[in-house]
């Protein structure tokens, strides 16, 4: 094993990763054919099949999901210890892969990397929205963003974005006209309420807090989607009621196509953390944008 291409290594862990010889390439910047051949010499060389393929998949058998476990974040170090050539550049430069909330991506991402990159513009920042929590490091990522602590052990967590967020209920005008305005949470049973399903197939109660009384209710209505543009269109529409985060509302509410409703139920909760591995040699791509989102805390503090 002395002699084990590092490269080959790399490739498997990127088709594992994409579950695509294809998508994997084009990340890559290499040909199909190359990934395959370098998958072909790593079975080959430990006489063990890495991955199941088929026409329509590409999925690890037990034994590639086993090696990119153990194989991911070993990779990371050797592309943070290269990374740290870096410093005898006059500026950081490389690719930092971070996983974001899509509700991150629609209020401050775009805003934020614009004002990273033109600080750091040798750096190039590529960004998947998903509203899961995951193991960044296993699925190939530098860092995440997320709403909650939950952190998977020797993880660092770092306020990024607004500190305090709400959550805020809002109909149409013609809407209420019609049906009403609630007064309490409970009365939301009797409306048509427009929800949101998350990737994962889970659409969550609706959570309301007015002092030390909170109330969950599982309200129903007309429209259930996965894009909160859909769901606020359908809002406006006068379909129904909506719940979601107050920056998405507020244009519509300024507006006046919008009404807020319920307010001394609206609920608070803290912003969201980027999260990173801890470790010895940090990336410099990873470090330059660590260290731009603590200055960007220090200001607004």
């Amino acid at each position: 094993m002395d002699d084990l291409p590092l490269s080959d290594l790399d490739a498997f862990a990127a088709i594992a990763r994409e579950r695509s010889f294809r998508s994997a390439a084009r990340k890559r910047g290499v040909s199909a054919s190359s990934l395959s051949d370098s998958l072909r010499r790593l079975e080959e060389r430990l006489g063990v099949r890495l991955l199941n393929r088929t026409t329509r998949s590409v999925t690890p058998t037990a034994a590639g999901q086993r090696l990119l476990e153990k194989l991911s974040p070993a990779l990371s170090e050797v592309a943070a210890a290269l990374s740290q050539l870096d410093s005898f550049r006059d500026s950081p430069a490389g690719t930092l892969r971070l996983n974001v909330p899509s509700i991150v991506l629609k209020l401050f991402m775009a805003d934020l990397a614009a004002r990273f990159l033109a600080l750091y513009p040798q750096i190039t920042l590529e960004i998947i929205g998903e509203d899961t929590f995951i193991d960044v490091l296993a699925a190939g990522f530098d860092a995440g963003i997320r709403y909650d602590e939950r952190l998977e052990r020797d993880m660092i967590a770092v306020p990024i974005g607004p500190r305090r967020q709400r959550y805020v209920t809002a109909a149409a005008p013609a809407y209420l006209e019609k049906r009403g305005t609630p007064q309490h949470p409970r009365d939301l049973l009797e409306h048509s309420c427009i929800r949101h399903r998350f990737i994962s197939g889970a659409t969550l109660a609706w959570e309301f807090e007015r002092g030390d009384e909170v109330i969950a209710i599982t309200p129903s209505g007309p429209i259930i989607a996965n894009a909160v543009e859909m769901e606020i269109e359908a809002t406006l529409a006068g379909l129904g009621v909506i719940r979601t985060f107050e920056e998405l509302l507020a244009p519509g509410i300024a507006e006046g196509r919008l009404v807020s409703i319920l307010e001394e139920w609206d609920s608070e909760f803290s912003g969201p953390f980027l999260y990173y591995p801890s470790r010895q040699h940090m990336p410099a791509p990873l470090r330059a944008f660590v260290d731009f989102v603590r200055m960007e805390q220090r200001k607004s503090a």
